[in-house]
């Protein structure tokens, strides 16, 4: 997996200056339509393709026996017959991109055999590396991190969706947690939560699997654990990608007693 790890690692890089080199620019900007991931705009640009096109490039050439899934690639059934895929999400928080918000990253992520086992996101803006390989540690511009030993909700800095809060989602747990912090990408959050940089992440609509794919990796690696709002564990490399009604990753304990907080909040209000 080294040399995995040192091939995705420096088109993560790459690829973040080609983003930043669009960054300033006047690009086109189109929408995708609705998605039940998003509300509002759903963008995409100039800048999300041409990072998607380098990845795709760099990624199925030197490693060609391996599946391809990306958000911004057509979809082939072809994926799910290999053992290794690459779940790419190019351009993570393209609406933060666009706002010159600087919440969004690159996200790379190796599946074997449904599991991430090999983790990177990068956010340019503000030069952060996150790293994970199975069985290796996270780590954050080559220092290893972990994830928060915080267990009491009532203690803990929740990373949230900034959308989310804003359509209202979050208003019945305000309460619940010490503070709710909004941040763009999901990725990012993820990587924030395995970096112990806030106590726990949770998304209440679904995503999809590049989404978190990558992440996932980083949390696992930084000690920690992720599951659905059914509390399932997540696989990949699915013919349904999309992962449903939504997410918590963090500390173990931290994400058990988050889970009774969401859920718990939910069945009183049904």
């Amino acid at each position: 997996m080294k040399h995995e790890h040192e091939v995705a690692k420096h088109a993560a890089l790459e690829v973040g200056k080609i983003l930043l080199n669009i960054y300033t620019t006047d690009y086109k900007i189109d929408d995708k339509g609705t998605s039940p991931m998003y509300s509002g705009l759903n963008p995409v640009t100039d800048a999300d393709r041409a990072s998607d096109e380098y990845l795709k490039t760099v990624l199925t050439s030197e490693f060609p026996r391996y599946g391809w899934f990306s958000e911004e690639t057509k979809d082939s059934p072809e994926r799910l017959l290999k053992d290794r895929v690459w779940i790419v999400d190019p351009l993570d928080g393209t609406k933060e991109y666009i706002e010159k918000v600087p919440m969004w990253v690159v996200s790379i992520a190796l599946v074997e055999n449904k599991v991430p086992v090999l983790g990177i996101l990068y956010n340019p803006v503000k030069e952060e590396l996150f790293s994970a390989v199975k069985g290796e540690g996270a780590n954050l511009n080559g220092e290893r991190v972990a994830c928060s030993t915080k267990t009491d909700p009532s203690e803990m800095v929740i990373l949230n969706s900034r959308t989310e809060t804003r359509d209202g989602l979050w208003l019945p747990y305000k309460d619940e947690f010490k503070k709710l912090k909004g941040v763009g990408s999901v990725a990012y959050k993820l990587g924030l939560a395995g970096a112990g940089k806030a106590d726990i992440f949770a998304t209440l609509r679904p995503k999809n699997e590049w989404d978190i794919c990558a992440g996932h990796c980083i949390v696992n690696e930084a000690g920690g654990k992720m599951i659905d709002l059914n509390g399932a564990e997540v696989t990949y490399n699915n013919e349904n990608t999309l992962i449903t009604p939504g997410l918590v990753a963090g500390n173990p304990q931290a994400v058990d007693n988050t889970f009774d907080v969401l859920t718990r909040s939910e069945s009183m209000s049904a």
